[in-house]
């Protein structure tokens, strides 16, 4: 049985016990009772997600095996991988398509049997990111890179429309999109607004949007999940309010940091664009990923004189790249069948957007509230956790300081004991949510659904010692 909901799978956190990676059966039924009391329309989603089977240990095995460098790195050995937000890990058969595709002589677009088999990687693998993406029309084509998609489609959509109007954005927004903004709003004759983000929690929300939208809003961008806090806004509920006011508006998304977290949606969403980097959802490097609406499609934009007027894609692609998207849709195709009991192919990446996203609040309760006997990040005196300690928006990601040591000593201290995080500075890449917390830095934690909690007490052990 098909389902819809207008509630999106990132706003749906079940309640855990901190003690119990599987959660109790109370806070479970709380869980349900709390989210069917807001939305009625989301009961089928729920009493299913909760009918599902569960990430456990073994399943857990089993999806590590199917990822290059899970527990060691050629240059350090045996390490936690908590940096998933600078990268996730690689799955096996990107590894292994990447090699055999690399090997290939045959150009795109030629009439042999070697460049046809090309073309249908290319289209196989469009098609599949249409399902997994939930995209039933509109176009996807390859960019150089996340951030360099993002200009683009910025760029495009300020110059396709009239000028003397708004460029709406938010201050939560990562640097590519703020600066394209600011660049091209310009160009194009066009005020770019920013609306302040709640500093405490790391959110801007539909309500902000809604008291600054106006009708000559032109462009507007969302942030869907911060590379800093890990902190989701609610994508659908921003868009919607932007199309009250004006409904014209060019929406474009930057899905970067959430695209390994759960689920996408693009046609709950209503928007223009959504950019991803693939190298942060399994595959690697070298590579960006965008969807763009049809009427974003329409729009002026550079391509070659005489050629498809609609084409937005530059130049000979990857083919292998390509073939990585079809691997990462295989992956989660593959890991919705072992959560659920659906035959209908959206029904599994739903049900793996769901499962995904359910392990993960598992592992951050725990670094927040402890696990075993180890301490949580919550009850060290000394710690300081970003976006406050419950905060129903995060996904995967805890960000912290420590009160007198410098973040980036305890980055290096975690490090040394074979814990990898990252060390996000108060410059122009985390500035905009750093500065307003009066702090010059952070240690960013970013896990995945293939990390365990054992990982989580490894890293607790570490954090026990340096906040002492």
């Amino acid at each position: 049985m098909p389902f819809t909901t207008s509630t999106p799978l990132t706003q749906f956190h079940p309640i855990t016990d901190s003690n119990d990676k599987l959660g109790s059966r109370l806070n479970q039924i709380k869980a349900i009772e709390l989210v069917l009391s807001r939305n009625s329309d989301f009961t089928y989603f729920v009493l299913r997600s909760f009918a599902m089977q569960q990430i456990s240990p073994e399943m857990l095995e089993t999806i590590r095996s199917k990822f290059a460098q899970i527990d060691h790195c050629p240059e350090q050995g045996q390490r936690v991988f908590f940096e998933n937000a600078g990268g996730a890990l690689t799955l096996h058969s990107v590894v292994e398509n990447s090699r055999r595709y690399a090997a290939i002589p045959d150009n795109q677009g030629r009439d042999n049997v070697g460049s046809h088999e090309l073309m249908r990687v290319i289209k196989k693998a469009k098609d599949d990111m249409r399902v997994l993406m939930n995209a039933p029309d509109g176009q996807f084509f390859v960019g150089e890179s996340g951030t360099e998609l993002l200009f683009r489609l910025i760029m495009n959509a300020c110059l396709g429309v009239a000028a003397d109007g708004v460029v709406l954005g938010s201050t939560v927004e990562h640097p590519a999109t703020r600066s394209a903004c600011a660049r091209w709003s310009k160009i194009g004759g066009n005020r770019h607004v920013l609306i302040p983000h709640d500093n405490a929690l790391g959110l801007v929300t539909a309500e902000d949007y809604a008291a600054t939208v106006t009708a000559d809003t032109r462009v507007a961008t969302i942030l869907h999940t911060s590379p800093v806090t890990g902190m989701g806004m609610d994508v659908a509920a921003i868009s919607a309010a932007i199309r009250d006011v004006s409904p014209d508006c060019f929406i474009i998304v930057d899905g970067i940091q959430h695209a390994a977290h759960g689920l996408i949606d693009i046609k709950s969403y209503d928007v223009d664009g959504y950019v991803i980097s693939p190298y942060k959802m399994f595959s690697r490097h070298g590579y960006g990923f965008a969807w763009i609406s049809e009427r974003l499609t329409a729009l002026p934009h550079d391509s070659l004189v005489g050629g498809p007027e609609n084409n937005w894609e530059l130049g000979t692609r990857d083919t292998g790249a390509y073939a990585t998207l079809s691997d990462i849709a295989d992956y989660l195709e593959w890991l919705g069948e072992q959560v659920s009991d659906a035959s209908d192919r959206r029904a599994k990446f739903e049900a793996a957007g769901a499962a995904i996203h359910a392990h993960e609040k598992t592992l951050t309760d725990a670094m927040i509230h402890g696990t075993g006997n180890h301490t949580g990040l919550a009850k060290m005196d000394r710690v300081t956790i970003i976006g406050g300690v419950e905060n129903a928006a995060r996904e995967g990601l805890v960000s912290i300081y420590v009160d007198g040591i410098a973040s980036a000593d305890v980055v290096t201290r975690l490090n040394e004991e074979g814990v990898r995080t990252h060390l996000r500075k108060a410059d122009h890449y985390s500035g905009n949510i750093l500065d307003p917390l009066g702090v010059d830095g952070c240690v960013r934690v970013s896990m995945c659904h293939y990390n365990s909690i054992h990982e989580v007490a490894q890293f607790l052990a570490v954090m026990e010692s340096i906040a002492e």
